[in-house]
């Protein structure tokens, strides 16, 4: 059985974390890890006025994600323009931010909980996917999550 993610439990609350290592950061004169975690800083708190509530952990692990997702992007647009120098900060900045996300899993454990959920009697890919990506939130790429669901649905 799969049990969901419970990210709260950890031991301090992601967005007290993220504004410690940003003092720390200040007070270390790194400006890039500085900005990267202000930037993150300002989109949680963005992300909580949508809600009109204090951000979860969970909350935090959005914004997380969507950084790390959007650097990605910038990264292989920045290649594509001939600006490799331009694309390794932004890998750089994804590996800042990726550094607060919950330890990842392998892509052996996730094919493990796609045959548990297409055995629980699953056989859409949209079914599937809405069963899997809340236990993998943060922790593996979607995209891939939806390659391999994909492999095991056709087998």
């Amino acid at each position: 059985m799969i049990l969901p993610v419970n990210f709260s439990a950890m031991a301090e609350a992601l967005k007290t974390r993220i504004q410690s290592d940003l003092n720390r950061a200040r007070k270390d004169r790194d400006r890039g890890r500085a900005l990267v975690l202000s930037t993150t800083l300002s989109e949680l708190k963005n992300r909580e006025i949508e809600l009109g509530r204090e951000a979860s952990d969970n909350d935090a692990i959005l914004v997380l994600t969507r950084g790390i997702k959007q650097r990605r992007e910038s990264a292989v647009q920045m290649r594509s323009g001939a600006r490799p120098d331009l694309a390794d900060n932004e890998d750089a900045q994804a590996e800042i931010l990726k550094e607060y996300l919950p330890e990842a899993i392998s892509e052996d454990q996730v094919r493990l909980m796609i045959r548990e959920v297409i055995a629980e009697g699953n056989d859409k890919m949209g079914a599937v996917m809405g069963r899997l990506m809340p236990r993998l939130k943060g922790r593996f790429d979607g995209r891939e999550a939806s390659r391999l669901v994909q492999d095991e649905l056709a087998q």
